[in-house]
């Protein structure tokens, strides 16, 4: 068990049982997964910048991405069905927790005039996505060896059943909102 979900157990449980009443242990949310998307639309002209978005999504996450394709086609894109156009990965468990980690406590003090996240972009279900400008700000990635910088997509599924308990489990866990 990683350090950071031994923290979840340890901490963030008892104040969400005390905030909210749950009656079991097993009511209180919890980190399903993590989702990184990176959608490459200038693929369709160079193949090669998919080959470098694949490497940087393995070298953030630790896992071997999936390649996305298109799921129809768009004449004014030049786009047809099937065509290669991004990478994803999911991120579940171990590696979850550890990603959630890096990316609280490391990466995203790395940005630029960094005031914290929104709190408004929660999906009704207790789930948060977040988009991220440039993929630079995670150490694991060489600066001189990037070519361009692409952004990255990252979905935190959540158990919780409403946008306030979301809210309140990645708070504890570290997530810097605004407000």
């Amino acid at each position: 068990m990683s350090s950071f979900k031994a923290f979840y157990e340890s901490e963030v449980v008892p104040k969400l049982v005390d905030k909210f009443g749950y009656q079991n242990r097993m009511q209180v949310p919890k980190l399903k997964k993590i989702v990184l998307n990176m959608g490459m639309g200038e693929a369709i002209q160079n193949i090669k910048v998919l080959d470098s978005a694949v490497d940087e999504i393995r070298t953030i996450a630790g896992q071997q991405p999936v390649i996305t394709r298109a799921k129809k086609s768009i004449a004014a894109f030049k786009l047809r069905a099937g065509m290669p156009i991004g990478a994803m990965v999911t991120l579940r468990r171990d590696r979850m927790y550890d990603f959630f980690n890096k990316l609280v406590n490391v990466a995203l003090p790395r940005v630029r005039d960094f005031r914290g996240v929104s709190g408004k972009a929660m999906d009704g279900h207790g789930n948060y996505s977040l988009g991220i400008r440039e993929q630079l700000i995670f150490p694991e990635i060489d600066y001189d060896k990037s070519e361009k910088i692409k952004g990255l997509n990252i979905s935190i599924v959540t158990t919780a059943g409403t946008d306030e308990e979301g809210q309140e489990l990645l708070r504890l866990l570290g997530m810097p909102f605004r407000n």
